[in-house]
């Protein structure tokens, strides 16, 4: 078995501890800027935004997009979850549609 997972692992470990100190240090008794803390409450949903979109249209191979079946997915979770269905449910209608249009296409 290799340990190359655990190196990984231990480095992620040390890079944690060493950013959170790391601001601890910086900042010492004094207090965040009053813009800060709406700063970090928007960056997340912007962050995780990018994320999807990439997974969503980002292709695998040259730059540009791809539209694929899900797109048509994510389409149908976003009606799903815009009339109020539970979680579940719009992770279902997501996977249900993505199935259909594939098998169609």
């Amino acid at each position: 078995m290799s340990n190359d997972p655990w190196i990984v692992v231990g480095a992620l470990v040390v890079t944690t501890f060493l950013i959170k100190g790391a601001g601890s240090l910086v900042m010492g008794d004094r207090e965040l800027p009053g813009w800060f803390p709406r700063f970090v409450e928007y960056l997340t949903p912007a962050l995780l935004a990018v994320l999807v979109v990439t997974q969503l249209v980002g292709s695998a191979g040259a730059h540009g997009m791809t539209f694929d079946a899900r797109l048509a997915g994510f389409a149908g979770a976003l009606v799903a979850w815009r009339l109020k269905a539970p979680v579940p449910l719009v992770v279902l209608v997501a996977a249900a549609v993505t199935a259909g249009v594939r098998a169609l296409g």
